[in-house]
């Protein structure tokens, strides 16, 4: 049984549903996890057996760190991480009970629903590829239960539905993420797509090499061609509601990143599988809103290539037409997100959404930035509040960052109408700069923001609240709920889900 602790003004408080635990123990709850060392800060676990005295063996108190003032709710991302945390250290469990949501009188739809995704993601363990390693390892938790009181079942039903979904959702981006590029090329990559958008009755489509050539995406191609795995474009669309799109995400989908004939150094290849991570955020997005049923339609779009090395690769000075008869002068192999993006920005802006997102481990710079938990969001003011709305709302961390007008002359070019990096190597602004970029390719007219992921798409440190090592399944909260901000009200969207 999972409850809660705190930080109270004069030291450990119990709270988190821990009412009944508290009398079996004869009031003595608080005296027992001081006793053991408990202080209430947040993702701290101490854990006790019950010697009978409640049907659970043992009691795992979780910290949430300081205590919410009496009149207002806990903070969901705080019972999200504090429920991962939990469901991490109680690795090798059978099936848990979470009382985290149910303190009377403080059960909401939102407190129900972060328990559940964050218990649910913290039981993520991407094990697919060991075989002797494996032995020994803890299993995941293998059942969860979430104690509420009766008259809040017909809501935290509801709600655990979504969360699953959702999570889901997020596992679905982190299995990708971590998956390697030899298990990984971008035809493999369609065909998971393809797989997972027939299960959930999304219509899509994908471009191999030669229809990308015939139809004039020479920023796909050229990225593409120094490797023996040819690229796809992957168009993905959920019609749940309107005749026309509501939202396109579009998401750089590079299955693994040398920096092409512009060779990285061998310690910044080490965790190029990531980026795909915009890519399989849009996969997972597109997915759910089926799931969900949203009453809207969403589109996506996954450019994907790998970006490798050769006698055919791409060479810095080269000149790409890209989608729609821009000529881009290449002076940068390894700035090739930006090359793949653009091509499908300008094929998703043809069908004129009302809001396009691009999603991409773009920019080196945006860790130098914001570091590696919050990402930036860029572009028009109305897109970039809807994002950071929708980001609010699920407790991911992202950032408004400008777009300094001077900033874009360092993309005019001699020769083309548009250099991908500035020439000299200049690195000032670079995320920001890959953003003017970006927004060449998007009509003054449309509604566009452009989200940098690249440090938050993966945690190369250790693992902390709901998120694992490795790949994170970042923005895949906000995505979802941006769909479901467009789709409107709860009262008027669907109520059944699917799969």
């Amino acid at each position: 049984m999972v409850i809660g602790t705190a930080v109270g003004e004069n030291g450990l408080v119990v709270t988190g549903g821990a009412a009944e635990v508290d009398a079996a123990l004869g009031g003595r709850l608080e005296a027992v996890l001081t006793a053991l060392g408990a202080t209430g800060k947040a993702g701290e676990t101490v854990r006790f057996a019950t010697l009978g005295t409640l049907p659970a063996a043992t009691v795992l108190a979780v910290g949430l760190g300081p205590l919410a003032p009496p009149s207002a709710p806990l903070d969901a991302e705080v019972l999200r991480r504090a429920a991962g945390a939990a469901l991490r250290a109680l690795a090798g469990t059978g099936s848990v009970a979470l009382a985290l949501a149910a303190a009377p009188g403080s059960i909401t739809a939102e407190s129900v629903r972060a328990v559940a995704e964050g218990a649910l993601l913290g039981t993520y363990s991407f094990d697919r590829l060991r075989t002797t390693s494996a032995k020994g390892l803890p299993t995941p938790v293998g059942a969860l239960t979430l104690l509420v009181d009766g008259a809040s079942l017909p809501l935290a039903q509801a709600e655990i539905d979504r969360a699953v979904v959702v999570a889901e959702s997020v596992v679905l981006v982190r299995d990708l993420v971590n998956t390697p590029p030899s298990h990984l090329s971008p035809a493999l990559l369609a065909d998971v797509a393809v797989e997972q958008a027939t299960a959930a009755g999304v219509t899509v489509e994908v471009l191999d090499e030669v229809a990308l050539a015939e139809g004039g995406f020479g920023g796909i191609v050229g990225v593409g061609q120094g490797s023996a795995n040819p690229p796809r474009l992957i168009r993905l669309e959920w019609r749940g509601g309107g005749e026309s799109s509501a939202l396109a995400l579009v998401g750089k989908g590079i299955t693994f990143d040398s920096g092409g004939l512009s060779l990285k150094p061998p310690t910044a290849m080490e965790w190029m599988k990531t980026d795909m991570a915009g890519a399989a955020a849009v996969l997972a997005t597109v997915v759910a809103a089926a799931r969900l049923r949203l009453p809207v339609t969403v589109t996506g779009w996954m450019p994907c290539a790998e970006n490798m090395p050769s006698g055919d690769a791409i060479r810095p000075s080269d000149v790409l037409t890209l989608r729609g008869g821009t000529r881009v002068e290449v002076l940068n192999t390894d700035a090739e997100g930006r090359l793949v993006l653009a091509d499908a920005l300008v094929r998703a802006a043809e069908e004129a959404p009302g809001l396009i997102v691009d999603i991409a481990t773009l920019t080196g710079a945006q860790i130098v930035s914001l570091g590696q938990r919050t990402s930036a969001v860029m572009g028009r003011d109305d897109a970039v509040e809807a994002v950071t709305t929708a980001a609010a709302a699920t407790g991911e961390s992202v950032w408004p960052m400008p777009l300094p007008p001077e900033l874009r002359k360092g993309l005019d070019s001699t020769v083309a109408d548009i250099a991908n990096v500035p020439p000299g190597g200049s690195r000032d602004g670079g995320m920001l700069v890959a953003a003017h970029f970006l927004a060449h390719f998007v009509p003054n007219e449309a509604s566009w923001a452009h989200l940098d992921i690249a440090g938050p798409s993966w945690n190369g440190g250790q693992p902390y609240g709901h998120t694992p090592k490795g790949g994170t399944g970042v923005i895949v909260r906000t995505l979802i709920q941006l769909a479901e901000d467009l789709a409107g009200p709860p009262s008027d969207q669907g109520s059944t889900i699917a799969g």
